[in-house]
Protein backbone atom coordinates (compact mmCIF):
# COMPACT_ATOMS: atom_id res chain seq x y z
CA UNK A 1 0.00 0.00 0.00
CA UNK A 2 1.14 3.52 -0.78
CA UNK A 3 1.84 5.57 2.34
CA UNK A 4 -0.17 8.78 1.77
CA UNK A 5 0.99 11.81 3.77
CA UNK A 6 -1.56 14.30 2.48
CA UNK A 7 -3.78 14.89 -0.53
CA UNK A 8 -5.28 17.76 -2.45
CA UNK A 9 -7.56 18.57 -5.31
CA UNK A 10 -6.03 20.89 -7.91
CA UNK A 11 -8.24 23.28 -9.90
CA UNK A 12 -7.08 25.62 -12.67
CA UNK A 13 -9.81 28.29 -12.83
CA UNK A 14 -10.62 30.62 -15.70
CA UNK A 15 -10.30 33.60 -13.32
CA UNK A 16 -8.05 32.88 -10.29
CA UNK A 17 -9.06 36.03 -8.37
CA UNK A 18 -12.75 35.22 -8.78
CA UNK A 19 -12.08 31.64 -7.64
CA UNK A 20 -10.16 32.87 -4.57
CA UNK A 21 -13.03 35.20 -3.65
CA UNK A 22 -15.48 32.30 -3.97
CA UNK A 23 -13.51 29.68 -2.03
CA UNK A 24 -11.91 32.03 0.51
CA UNK A 25 -14.58 34.64 1.14
CA UNK A 26 -17.91 33.12 0.13
CA UNK A 27 -17.26 29.50 1.16
CA UNK A 28 -15.00 30.67 3.99
CA UNK A 29 -12.29 28.03 3.51
CA UNK A 30 -9.16 28.72 5.57
CA UNK A 31 -5.87 29.29 3.74
CA UNK A 32 -3.25 26.60 4.31
CA UNK A 33 -0.55 28.28 2.22
CA UNK A 34 0.04 30.57 -0.73
CA UNK A 35 2.85 30.48 -3.26
CA UNK A 36 4.04 32.55 -6.19
CA UNK A 37 3.10 36.15 -6.90
CA UNK A 38 0.65 38.06 -9.03
CA UNK A 39 -2.89 37.23 -10.08
CA UNK A 40 -2.08 33.62 -10.99
CA UNK A 41 -0.39 32.81 -7.66
CA UNK A 42 -1.41 29.60 -5.97
CA UNK A 43 -3.61 29.36 -2.91
CA UNK A 44 -4.12 26.13 -1.00
CA UNK A 45 -7.19 25.88 1.23
CA UNK A 46 -7.98 23.51 4.07
CA UNK A 47 -10.66 21.09 2.90
CA UNK A 48 -11.46 18.87 5.87
CA UNK A 49 -8.93 16.03 5.79
CA UNK A 50 -7.39 17.24 2.52
CA UNK A 51 -6.65 20.42 0.62
CA UNK A 52 -7.98 22.37 -2.36
CA UNK A 53 -5.37 24.15 -4.48
CA UNK A 54 -6.33 26.99 -6.81
CA UNK A 55 -3.39 27.66 -9.11
CA UNK A 56 -2.70 28.84 -12.62
CA UNK A 57 -5.34 29.67 -15.16
CA UNK A 58 -7.06 27.89 -18.00
CA UNK A 59 -9.45 28.78 -20.76
CA UNK A 60 -10.17 25.11 -21.44
CA UNK A 61 -13.66 23.93 -20.59
CA UNK A 62 -13.91 22.35 -17.16
CA UNK A 63 -14.01 18.58 -16.92
CA UNK A 64 -17.72 17.76 -16.56
CA UNK A 65 -16.83 14.79 -14.33
CA UNK A 66 -15.07 16.91 -11.67
CA UNK A 67 -17.08 17.34 -8.48
CA UNK A 68 -16.22 18.44 -4.95
CA UNK A 69 -17.81 16.58 -2.02
CA UNK A 70 -17.67 18.58 1.21
CA UNK A 71 -19.09 17.27 4.46
CA UNK A 72 -20.69 19.87 6.73
CA UNK A 73 -22.29 19.43 10.16
CA UNK A 74 -25.59 21.10 9.16
CA UNK A 75 -26.65 21.48 5.51
CA UNK A 76 -29.50 23.89 6.31
CA UNK A 77 -27.21 26.19 8.31
CA UNK A 78 -24.62 26.04 5.50
CA UNK A 79 -27.35 26.93 3.01
CA UNK A 80 -28.42 29.98 5.00
CA UNK A 81 -24.84 31.18 5.53
CA UNK A 82 -23.87 30.75 1.87
CA UNK A 83 -27.04 32.45 0.63
CA UNK A 84 -26.25 35.53 2.75
CA UNK A 85 -22.80 35.60 1.09
CA UNK A 86 -24.35 35.60 -2.38
CA UNK A 87 -23.66 31.97 -3.28
CA UNK A 88 -26.31 30.64 -5.66
CA UNK A 89 -27.94 27.49 -4.35
CA UNK A 90 -28.21 25.07 -7.28
CA UNK A 91 -30.29 22.61 -5.26
CA UNK A 92 -31.69 23.04 -1.77
CA UNK A 93 -30.80 20.53 0.99
CA UNK A 94 -32.65 17.25 0.41
CA UNK A 95 -32.53 13.97 2.29
CA UNK A 96 -31.53 11.44 -0.35
CA UNK A 97 -32.83 7.85 -0.51
CA UNK A 98 -29.40 6.72 0.74
CA UNK A 99 -29.90 8.78 3.90
CA UNK A 100 -27.48 11.68 3.37
CA UNK A 101 -28.68 15.28 3.27
CA UNK A 102 -27.21 16.87 0.14
CA UNK A 103 -27.21 20.43 -1.15
CA UNK A 104 -25.62 21.54 -4.41
CA UNK A 105 -23.79 24.75 -5.31
CA UNK A 106 -21.22 25.52 -8.03
CA UNK A 107 -17.99 27.47 -8.14
CA UNK A 108 -17.60 30.41 -10.58
CA UNK A 109 -16.40 28.04 -13.34
CA UNK A 110 -19.41 25.79 -12.85
CA UNK A 111 -17.64 23.02 -10.94
CA UNK A 112 -20.41 21.26 -9.02
CA UNK A 113 -19.99 21.17 -5.23
CA UNK A 114 -22.14 18.95 -3.06
CA UNK A 115 -22.37 19.87 0.60
CA UNK A 116 -23.26 16.75 2.56
CA UNK A 117 -24.65 16.34 6.05
CA UNK A 118 -24.30 12.85 7.50
CA UNK A 119 -27.17 12.35 9.99
CA UNK A 120 -26.22 10.88 13.38
CA UNK A 121 -28.05 7.64 12.63
CA UNK A 122 -26.51 7.10 9.18
CA UNK A 123 -24.45 3.90 8.64
CA UNK A 124 -21.39 6.00 7.65
CA UNK A 125 -21.17 7.01 11.30
CA UNK A 126 -21.33 3.40 12.55
CA UNK A 127 -17.99 2.14 13.83
CA UNK A 128 -18.14 -1.40 15.16
CA UNK A 129 -16.50 -1.77 18.55
CA UNK A 130 -16.53 1.94 19.36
Amino acid sequence: MVHVLSSRILLHPADPERARRFYGEQLGLGVYREFGTGPERGTVYFLGGGFLEIAGRTDAPRDPETRLWIQVPDASAARDELATKGVAIVREPVKEPWGLIEMWIADPDGTPIVLVEVPADHPIRYRPGI
